[in-house]
């Protein structure tokens, strides 16, 4: 396990997990989600799968790190802990923590957790959050979308392209998935409304399944592999007698990749329906190719401040 070291405090954040931005030794800035967060520690692997799976399925994401606060860091940052409701702070424990990537330099990289809609339709992945509502789906996100915006170029071709040209615009960024597994309950609550983004003219142009495409396949058939590398992955300080449970409900997750399409044919159903133009089957399967059925595994504008 490769672990980077915390070196300075830059601010807290917004936010139930009360993470606080630091900034590490190889030079990179990283929202900390704590162990003995307020949230539960299982947030932390919550997070941890997450960004593997996501990395996996190329939706984009900040990069997961595992972030190492001293002892010696701690004493000499005082302003890093966490309130309680009791207005008594609490100590942040010393060891490895979850470090989700900030992108850039924060004093000089805008970052905005909002965009009006005219902004919104600027953004030069916005079919990604199609991929990220299968992904929610699947993993039983129990929060709202949560996503980052910035102003950045997106290769139009695979990154192995070198040399393509960059459209500019605005980028976003899928982030904070302490909540998927229904955060530390760890079951699957498949609501249709839960892991939707709030802004609705995102969907617009969603008519069926295909338009879920290419994550809903990867989804389908995601490789045993990928779920055992992130597993294996997890510090053992942050399971603490849960590694049996967390067996249980990866397998179970597994179990799920084939009721994704249904799931999110389900939405459609709803009591709002986020798919205004939808046109597709009101079942998920039919929408999905007998091929990749064959395949598929079998069950194991505000600046953030």
């Amino acid at each position: 396990m490769i672990l980077v070291h915390a070196t300075r405090l830059v601010r807290k954040m917004r936010g139930g997990s009360q993470a606080h931005l630091l900034q590490c030794d190889n030079g990179e800035f990283y929202v900390v989600k704590f162990r003995n967060n307020p949230q539960h520690r299982r947030i932390l692997i919550n997070e941890w799968v997450a960004a593997v799976f996501l990395n996996y399925l190329q939706i984009s994401g900040p990069p997961g790190e595992f972030v190492h606060l001293s002892v010696e860091f701690l004493a000499s940052n005082p302003e890093v802990y966490i309130q309680l409701a009791s207005q008594r702070r609490l100590a942040v424990e010393s060891g490895c923590h979850f470090g989700s990537r900030y992108p850039g330099d924060p004093y000089k990289v805008m970052v905005y957790d909002f965009l009006p809609d005219p902004l919104l339709d600027k953004v030069v992945n916005v079919n990604e959050f199609a991929g990220v509502v299968a992904f929610d789906k699947w993993m039983g996100n129990a929060d709202a979308r949560q996503s980052i915006f910035l102003r950045a170029g997106l290769r139009l071709s695979p990154p192995s392209s070198a040399g393509r040209p960059l459209r500019a615009g605005f980028v976003v960024h899928m982030v904070d998935h302490g909540h998927v597994f229904n955060g530390p309950h760890w079951t699957f609550l498949d609501s249709p409304l839960q892991g939707l983004y709030f802004r609705p003219s995102v969907y617009r142009n969603i008519r069926s399944l295909d338009d879920f495409q290419p994550w809903l396949d990867r989804i389908v058939r995601f490789p045993e592999a990928v779920v055992d590398e992130a597993q294996n992955q997890i510090p053992p300080e942050w399971m603490l007698g849960d590694e049996a449970t967390l067996d249980a409900l990866l397998k179970k997750l597994l179990s799920r990749c084939r009721r994704v399409p249904d799931l999110i044919a389900d939405s459609v159903g709803g009591r709002v329906n986020p798919f205004p133009d939808w046109t597709g089957p009101r079942c998920g399967l039919p929408g999905i190719t007998p091929a990749l059925v064959c395949a598929a595994q079998p069950p194991r504008s505000r600046r953030i401040t």
